[in-house]
């Protein structure tokens, strides 16, 4: 009987999830792989910049050079945790068996939670090890930022995982052939997300689309760190709110494509 919300049930997939992501050495690999060549394509990009330019500019180069580094962290923050709650949504496609969990006593709210907390944990095996990559070859501590980083880091984790969401009910809905989407969304939303750059940069027409997506705050607020030394507690909050709504429309989102699925019989079409 299923009785209320389960965290057996929660750990039950994450247990699934685990062994799935220990069964390959080449799964852990890549997890690491992709953040460590972002971090050097920039990072020495930030060598650059300051050995170049830094009798022109004394201390600015530096700073502006931290921003774009500490960007690229954050970013791949964003990045990973959405692809890791994502590609866990994924492996139940790829392996025919999201019917047979549908099937189960499993909650849709389960199997959501679960997919947060494997996306948590593959991002914690991602970053910590370029966090301290960093700080050895190009001087720059994300662990700096203090309180700011706990506020910069919920609030990508959260868009993440609402971006998650959204792009689940789409598989649902339509099958593999939105699956690119995986890869793709969230490098759409890059640039209007003011990472390497501040919003001013943007054409006027496009500032407002850019203010409505809450990594826009959380990037404005690492410039406001790294430039001028304040945190931006305004941003972030405004950022977290957006954050908030955003998610709950995501989860209404996947509930009604996963209704709409069910209606349409395409929940059994799945998989490669």
């Amino acid at each position: 009987m299923n009785a209320g919300f389960s965290f057996q049930r929660v750990g039950a997939m994450m247990l699934r999830y685990t062994y799935v992501l220990r069964s390959s050495g080449f799964r852990l690999l890549e997890i690491i792989y992709w953040p460590i060549v972002q971090l050097f394509t920039w990072g020495f990009l930030q060598t650059y910049l300051i050995k170049g330019y830094a009798g022109q500019f004394i201390g600015g180069v530096e700073m502006a050079a931290g921003a774009l580094v500490g960007g690229v962290l954050l970013l791949d923050i964003l990045l990973r945790a959405q692809q890791g709650f994502s590609f866990s949504f994924l492996e139940e496609m790829w392996s025919r068996n999201l019917a047979n969990l549908l099937m189960s006593p499993l909650r849709m709210s389960e199997f959501a939670t679960a997919l947060m907390a494997m996306s948590f944990i593959r991002l914690t095996i991602s970053t910590l090890p370029v966090t301290f990559i960093a700080i050895w070859l190009f001087g720059f501590n994300l662990w700096a930022l203090g309180v700011a980083l706990g506020a910069f880091f919920a609030i990508l984790l959260v868009f993440a995982w609402a971006i998650g969401l959204f792009i689940s009910g789409l598989l649902l809905r339509y099958g593999m052939g939105a699956e690119s989407l995986v890869w793709a969304l969230m490098f759409a939303i890059q640039p209007l997300g003011a990472v390497y750059y501040p919003v001013s940069v943007l054409p006027p027409v496009v500032q407002p689309i850019s203010w409505a997506l809450p990594p826009t705050y959380v990037f404005e607020g690492l410039r406001g760190v790294l430039l001028d030394r304040v945190v931006r507690w305004d941003l972030l909050a405004q950022g977290a709110a957006l954050d908030a709504l955003l998610f709950v429309l995501a989860a209404l989102w996947f509930s009604r494509f996963l209704k709409s699925a069910r209606r349409a019989g395409t929940l059994l079409q799945t998989g490669e």
